[in-house]
């Protein structure tokens, strides 16, 4: 790697440090492989098992929190309820919010992006894949 490549490399890496990421996913496996992902690229991360846990930290931490990655498929309140209410409130406007799902079909995408999701990432996915998207995303 040249001095340059490293250079960029470590200014990337305190960038990704200035952002913190929010996953929200059912998933146990999931949750701490995406986690695993994001902390590679140097990401600060909280993680949430459910709609109500994420909410509640949203409201504690929203000043800090810069992305949340969101399943849309949960039980009880679906990520599409939790999107909705993050783009309700003027004090949540600045989290970019990702849907993460399993679902491809055009209508949800379509529906995600009518709430305001930010972005949208289809499940299954790359490491490689997901840093590079949210990096770009927090660029």
């Amino acid at each position: 790697m040249s001095e340059k490549d490293l250079s960029e490399n470590m200014n990337q890496k305190e960038q990704n440090k200035k952002h913190v990421i929010l996953i929200v996913d059912d998933e146990p496996d999931i949750l701490n492989l995406t986690e695993k992902f994001l902390k590679l690229g140097d990401f600060e991360t909280i993680t949430s098992a459910n709609a109500k846990e994420a909410m509640k930290v949203v409201e504690e931490r929203y000043n800090e929190i810069s992305l949340m990655l969101l399943d849309v498929m949960m039980p009880g309140r679906s990520g599409m309820d939790v999107l909705r209410q993050m783009k309700a409130e003027e004090r949540y406007k600045h989290i970019l919010v990702v849907l993460f799902t399993v679902k491809s079909f055009n209508e949800d995408i379509q529906k995600g992006h009518a709430l305001g999701a930010d972005g949208y990432i289809v499940k299954p996915f790359s490491g490689k894949e997901l840093l590079k998207y949210v990096q770009n995303m927090l660029s």
